[in-house]
C-alpha cells in the first residue's frame, strides 16, 4: 500500500512508521519515503510490503511551506535549537524578496551537524550532541523555484514556498539566506506540501489513520500504483514474453508497440489483457526490463 500520511508536529518519521505498524498489526513490512524533522508538517508518503521497493522509485521533488527568523541563529538551524546568537535586522521586504532568487538554480549545500547524514558511518546528529563539529561536504542540490508569500505577524518573519530537489535542507537554506542578508536567520515552521508526486490534499490525519489502520480499513485509503505513478506512459509488454520479463528478462524494443520508447525511461508495463504488471526500464539501446513488479 502507499499510505498518504499529513504528520503532526512533535513525531519523528520513525514514529509515524511504528504507530501505524502497531495498528495495522502482524509482522507487516513497513517505511517512509523521506524523513521530516519532529517539528515540520505535511506530507510523508508511508509504503508497506512489496511497495517498500518503490521507496527510490518515486519522483523526488519535493515543496515546502518554510517561516524564516530573521536575526536568529542556532545550532540546529531552526527555532527548536539553541541560539547561538541573535542580531539586529535591517532588512526592508524587497532586500529579503531580492535575495530569494539567487537561491534558485543548481547551489551546492553544506548538510548541517544536526542531520542523518553520515561521518565515517557516523551519523552527524550523534557527533552534534556531544558537541563535536567535523567537516562537511557540499552536496549539489537544485531549487526550482521560490515563491515569496509575504511577511508574518511576527517581527522579522517572512513565509515563502520552495519547489526543491530531494535532499536539500530547508533550515540550511533559512540559514544561507540569513548569512547573505548579513543578519542571520533559522526556520520557523515547515510544512511539506508535495513529495514523491503526493500532494497534501490527498493525506490523512495521522490519528484518523491509526483507528482505520486498527479497523482494518486503511486499505480504502491508500493511494494506488497507477495513480502514484499516472504521470509516466504505459507500454505492453507481449504475451509471449510476459513470463519471461516478470522473471527478469529483457524484452527487445521492437516487440513493444504503441509507444516510441525512450532511453533510460520508466513506464508503467501492463499486460496485453490490461492488466498493470508494474514498472518498466529502458536501458540505452531501449530495450525493456522489469523495475518493479506489482
Amino acid at each position: 500500500m502507499i499510505i498518504p500520511v499529513n504528520k503532526p508536529s512533535g513525531y519523528t518519521s520513525h514514529d509515524i512508521v511504528a504507530g501505524l505498524r502497531r495498528a495495522i498489526g502482524g509482522k507487516v513490512k513497513i517505511g517512509h519515503t523521506g524523513t521530516l524533522d519532529p517539528m515540520c508538517t505535511g506530507v510523508l508518503p508511508v509504503l508497506t510490503e512489496n511497495y517498500t521497493k518503490l521507496s527510490d522509485i518515486f519522483p523526488s521533488d519535493k515543496a515546502y511551506i518554510c517561516k524564516i527568523c530573521l536575526g536568529i541563529v542556532t545550532d540546529t538551524e531552526d527555532i527548536t535549537g539553541e541560539v547561538i546568537s541573535k542580531s539586529e535586522v535591517n532588512v526592508t521586504e524587497d532586500e529579503f524578496k531580492a535575495v530569494l532568487s539567487k537561491f534558485i538554480g543548481e547551489i551546492d549545500q553544506v548538510p548541517p551537524m544536526y542531520s542523518s547524514v553520515k561521518k565515517n558511518g557516523v551519523p552527524l546528529y550523534k557527533l552534534a550532541r556531544k558537541g563535536v563539529s567535523v567537516e562537511r561536504e557540499a552536496r549539489r542540490i537544485k531549487i526550482y523555484d521560490i515563491v515569496y508569500n509575504g511577511p508574518l505577524e511576527e517581527a522579522d518573519t517572512y513565509s515563502f514556498t520552495v519547489y526543491c530537489s530531494s535532499g536539500t535542507y530547508i533550515r540550511t537554506l533559512c540559514a544561507d539566506i540569513g548569512n547573505a542578508l548579513g543578519c542571520g536567520a533559522c526556520m520557523g515552521a515547515l510544512e511539506r506540501i508535495s513529495s514523491n508526486g503526493i500532494t497534501l490534499d490527498r493525506c490523512y490525519d495521522y490519528n484518523d489513520l491509526l483507528i482505520l489502520a486498527e479497523n482494518g480499513m486503511i486499505d480504502k485509503i491508500a493511494i494506488s500504483f497507477e495513480s502514484a505513478f499516472a504521470h509516466l506512459d504505459v507500454i505492453t509488454i507481449p504475451e509471449s514474453g510476459r513470463v519471461y520479463y516478470l522473471n527478469g528478462g529483457i524484452i527487445s524494443a521492437s516487440r513493444i508497440v504503441g509507444v516510441e520508447l525512450k532511453p533510460e525511461t520508466d513506464y508503467i508495463a501492463c499486460a496485453e489483457d490490461g492488466l498493470v504488471l508494474g514498472l518498466a526500464h529502458t536501458d540505452k539501446g531501449r530495450s525493456v526490463k522489469s523495475l518493479w513488479n506489482k
